[in-house]
């Protein structure tokens, strides 16, 4: 399982929010499969990769049906094949350790 950090940036006019674009990607998401998190700085999604590229691509083409001919999209995915990882795992461990000290 993978976790993958997008970031949508559609071009837009000055003054103009961005928000109507982020809201109409996460009505996709909560639609598909897909386990994800809207965070300040973009959104997390769990998955398998090859699913989580074609799911990239989709969510990169929306703000383009959406009128916009700009858009910038970043994303990091966290591969990781020796163990199961999930949304959460990574703050859960992290909380884990400081309660130790």
């Amino acid at each position: 399982m993978a976790i993958m950090q997008i970031v949508i940036s559609p071009k837009i006019r000055e003054g103009e929010s961005i928000s109507k674009y982020v809201a109409e990607v996460h009505k996709i998401l909560k639609k598909s499969k897909f386990p994800h998190l809207l965070h300040d700085m973009g959104t997390l999604i769990e998955g398998k990769a090859g699913d989580l590229y074609a799911l990239a691509r989709k969510l990169h083409e929306l703000p383009f049906k959406m009128g916009l001919s700009r858009v910038y999209t970043t994303i990091q995915i966290d591969d990781r094949r020796d163990k199961v990882v999930r949304l959460g795992d990574k703050i859960q461990s992290v909380r884990n350790k400081m309660k130790k000290r």
